[in-house]
């Protein structure tokens, strides 16, 4: 069943950017071969990433990001099956998210901030609206 899951987690000191590099290239590698698709978006201090991809192979991929030491406390947002991906030619898009101020593609309402505060807290539950604030940013 194809699936798409989303976590949350904290970037830990150790993981520089050289470590995010080696993050996109593992997935650049990996990621064909299993179908999976997504993106990932992090800051100096978090990590919110939507993978796409047969639920068995997800779940197996979760399992690992679970168990690397560049995270720390990772949290599942969602897991909900889908009838297409939404990013099927992205094997791991990615965005540097600054510190201070995000920087969306369109108009954000205080509903949409809120959306996002509750994703970076772990908070937010809604898969739908957790794909439709992620895709903001792409």
């Amino acid at each position: 069943m194809l699936s798409q899951l989303v976590y949350v987690s904290n970037r830990k000191p150790n993981c520089t950017e050289a470590e995010i590099e080696k993050i996109l290239a593992s997935c650049k590698k990996n990621n064909p071969p299993l179908n999976i698709t997504g993106i990932l978006l992090y800051s100096d201090k978090k990590f919110i990433q939507l993978v796409e991809g047969e639920s068995k192979v997800i779940m197996e991929l979760y399992d690992k990001i679970k168990k690397d030491g560049r995270h720390a406390n990772p949290m599942m947002i969602s897991l909900n099956p889908i009838k297409e991906k939404s990013f099927p030619s992205w094997h791991m898009g990615s965005k540097k998210l600054p510190e201070s101020k995000v920087d969306f593609k369109t108009e954000i309402t205080s509903e949409d901030k809120g959306v996002f505060e509750s994703i970076l807290s772990g908070k937010e539950e809604n898969g739908e609206r957790v794909l439709n604030m992620l895709k903001k940013f792409f």
